[in-house]
């Protein structure tokens, strides 16, 4: 992708990103992405963004998080002929799982991968569609790490640049790349 189309493929995704003030409470400015999705323009050009970091980072496997990164995941891992790791919320997998509980503002959270779904010899791309404190995005690459796969990188939409989340994660990436296609 040229500097041009990279700009082009920037305009277009933030065009498509709406500004909905006081949700899901008072002074928070949130980033909605449902028209994103709904545009076949710019959800096809996202997915060729994202498949592009995954073949470019020599991924096996794309991991997707609850529960918008499945939106953007799924397809993507689809577009790279890869396969796609669901990391879900703890309790909502069947069978033997791998969990990993990770500190939010206020309390903890825990998240779970399918044991069996990830192996040594896999390069694994985490992909979600924000990357806000990084929480989830460092217990991910703590599951995949776990089950004997390699973090070949995570690839976030959106990066709220005002938050830690790229800091939380630079430990946690051990020099694999963190890519964001937009930051505000």
């Amino acid at each position: 992708m040229t500097t041009t189309g990279t700009q082009d493929v920037t305009g277009l995704l933030l065009s498509r990103i709406r500004d909905v003030p006081d949700y899901p409470k008072p002074g928070v400015l949130f980033k909605d992405i449902t028209p994103l999705l709904a545009d076949p323009e710019a959800f096809t050009a996202l997915t060729d963004a994202l498949a592009a970091l995954c073949t470019a980072h020599g991924a096996t496997k794309i991991v997707g998080l609850e529960a918008r990164g499945f939106i953007l995941a799924a397809p993507v891992a689809i577009r790279a002929g890869l396969g796609f790791i669901p990391v879900r919320k703890a309790g909502k997998l069947p069978g033997a799982t791998l969990r990993q509980a990770y500190e939010l503002e206020y309390g903890t959270a825990e998240i779970e991968v399918h044991a069996e779904d990830l192996a040594a010899g896999d390069r694994v791309m985490v992909i979600d569609d924000v990357l806000a404190t990084g929480g989830t995005a460092e217990a991910s690459i703590e599951l995949v790490r776990r089950a004997g796969a390699e973090v070949a990188g995570v690839a976030v939409l959106m990066e709220l640049g005002f938050l830690p989340g790229r800091a939380r994660l630079e430990p946690a990436l051990n020099g694999a790349p963190l890519t964001a296609l937009i930051t505000v």
